[in-house]
């Protein structure tokens, strides 16, 4: 079982909250569970519809695109973040390479955590337009 610091250190580590101070991340981390999936597990199946965002806090998995590998991410990385915000199909399938420990946040946790600290979502918010920006470029130049 990974220790709170581990939670809070692998959830500072990942773009969409690196803006979020230690008490806002801790109410973060206190609206996720703690999993354990060993090596070769699904845990996100392209096409699905999302529910919940998965921060990798120990191992390594691949995440695949239309059966193409596009990454491979380990500690301190979020897969599935966009269903933190809608409920849209999942864009990737993404399997442990490793065994994982990864910290499990549901959408309606999440959404109550932004509902008790508003302030959180102006730093999503900025987060994910900085995100925007950086494709914006990658594509146009």
């Amino acid at each position: 079982m990974a220790s709170k610091k581990q939670h809070l250190d692998s959830l500072s580590k990942v773009a969409l909250f690196s803006a979020c101070s230690k008490k806002e991340l801790e109410k973060v981390a206190r609206a996720g569970d703690e999993i354990t999936m060993t090596a070769g597990t699904m845990i996100i199946d392209q096409g699905q519809t999302g529910r919940e965002a998965f921060i990798i806090v120990e191992g390594d998995v691949t995440v695949k695109r239309n059966n193409r590998k596009v990454a491979t991410l380990g500690p301190g990385s979020v897969v599935g973040e966009m269903s933190l915000l809608d409920k849209g199909p999942r864009t990737a399938t993404v399997v442990c390479d490793t065994e994982c420990t990864l910290l499990v946040i549901d959408q309606r946790r999440f959404l109550g955590v932004v509902e008790e600290i508003p302030a959180i979502a102006y730093k999503l918010l900025a987060s994910l337009a900085g995100r925007i920006r950086e494709l914006d470029r990658a594509y146009y130049g």
